[in-house]
């Protein structure tokens, strides 16, 4: 008779609602975890899902939002033009607009072989020895940064083309995988030559979430830091400490693959220069270093070339982009995923939440939970996927651990799935199998899982 009872009981636990579906101890729904952005956060998926805005932006702002969209994703270019608004392209440059290397507000793609130019990719460069802020030392005749693009008349600095080696492995079960290892090549220097300078591919990342990223305190995000791994963990979560050019003061780093940027104000200004060649008044020199004398002598588009207005506009643009809801966040095996994730020690570097502190530029950003799966520390990522240039205070194997909100939506919005700091990783899995450093036991522990467990994880990690 108990042997019935207990029959019965399970078969109700398992099949008997329909509304709620099963989940097993120790794998449960934590309420609001869907809500990426808290009370911000915004329900809209689609292809579309990174372009909105938060949720109650006063009347202005909302106003100024769509002026900042359109700055945003609108060409400009080169001086004199009519468009006096929009011209001061270049000289030189790598792309037209920040929608080319954010397209739709996500990421940009990775350099493919045989391309001629890229969509969203660029090439970092430096001599060794840092400037006296503890900046990267600029390569003479050329920046910091390899512009590809020029206006008419004025020759482009040097190309960058890229071939890949495949990296074979398995998992404990047998299974195996492959890995594409990208290998570059500079080449048409105009300039001198860059075959022994220190170089750094990135590609775009998603601009979803900057400005609740911008709202976090810096003590907030100086809790998470264990520089010299004080508690034996093998995770040293460590600081990088940068020149912000307003303040004139060294500051915390929280923007950029290295987070090289203070804050996003600068990573804006500085994406404005850098990749496009547009002056603004707190970068207000011409990207023309000596000897690129015919870019010194081209025209501008004023001085500077954006203006503070629509400085202004970009930030209420940036910072007020929304992070989407997640799905499927009650499925069992997200929720199982989520658990193993925990399990594997990758919460120690994808902190989960922060709440947001006093942010004067935006006040709608203010005291807001986000679950945005970041510390904002640098941690040493191994051999594998080190660039050998150091960054301020980032070492050459060092990298900012990157947000992972809104991952599971790269292939609708983007139409690719491509990771990791120059795209070299084409899904979720190959991003955590180039994990090394601090991170190699969770991706060796990673490896030894069933393949129903490997496949929870990746659900949970798209589920975000």
């Amino acid at each position: 008779m108990k042997k019935v009872y207990y029959l019965i009981c399970i078969l109700f636990i398992i099949g008997c609602s329909n509304e709620e579906p099963y989940i097993p101890v120790g794998e449960t729904y934590e309420e609001g975890e869907e809500l990426s952005a808290g009370r911000l956060t915004t329900r809209i998926l689609g292809s579309n899902a990174f372009d909105q805005a938060v949720p109650g932006l006063p009347q202005q702002q909302d106003l100024l939002f769509f002026a900042g969209n359109s700055l945003f994703r609108q060409n400009w270019v080169s001086a004199p033009a009519s468009t006096t608004a929009r011209d001061g392209l270049g000289p030189t440059f790598n792309a037209r607009a920040c929608s080319a290397c954010h397209n739709k507000d996500g990421r940009g793609l990775p350099l493919e072989e045989g391309q001629q130019f890229s969509q969203g990719f660029l090439m970092r460069i430096s001599v060794p020895g840092t400037g006296v802020h503890g900046e990267p030392l600029p390569v003479p005749g050329y920046g910091d940064q390899i512009q590809e693009r020029a206006n008419l008349g004025i020759p482009i600095e040097a190309k960058v083309s890229v071939r890949y080696e495949t990296i074979q492995g398995s998992f404990e079960d047998g299974e195996t995988y492959e890995l594409t290892k990208p290998i570059y090549t500079i080449f048409d220097e105009q300039f001198g030559s860059l075959q022994n300078v220190l170089t750094s591919p990135r590609v775009g990342q998603q601009v979803i979430g900057l400005g609740l990223i911008d709202a976090i305190s810096v003590q907030d995000i100086l809790i998470n830091a264990d520089e010299f791994d004080a508690d034996n963990d093998g995770i040293s979560g460590k600081p990088n400490y940068v020149w912000n050019v307003v303040s004139n003061q060294e500051e915390l780093g929280r923007f950029g693959w290295k987070a090289n940027q203070p804050n996003l104000r600068q990573q804006v200004a500085g994406a404005f220069i850098g990749d496009m060649g547009l002056t603004t008044s707190i970068f207000p020199d011409e990207n023309c270093p000596s000897p690129q004398s015919d870019c010194n002598d081209a025209p501008n588009g004023g001085l500077p070339e954006v203006e503070d207005r629509s400085l202004d506009n970009i930030m209420i643009y940036s910072t007020s982009l929304s992070v989407p809801i997640r799905r499927n966040f009650e499925d069992p095996e997200v929720l199982k995923g989520k658990r193993i994730f925990r399990d594997l020690k990758c919460n120690s570097c994808h902190i989960e939440s922060f709440t947001t502190s006093s942010y004067s530029f935006n006040e709608t950003l203010e005291g807001v939970t986000i679950r945005p799966f970041s510390d904002f520390l640098l941690h040493d990522m191994g051999e594998d996927l080190a660039d050998n240039r150091p960054d301020f205070k980032a070492t050459g194997r060092e990298w900012r651990t990157q947000p992972l909100w809104g991952i599971g939506l790269f292939q609708e919005v983007n139409q690719h799935t491509f990771l990791l700091h120059d795209g070299r990783a084409r899904n979720v899995q190959e991003a955590i199998l180039w994990h090394g450093g601090e991170a190699v036991a969770s991706k060796e522990a990673y490896k030894k899982l069933i393949k129903e467990d490997r496949e929870a994880v990746i659900a949970f990690i798209n589920s975000l």
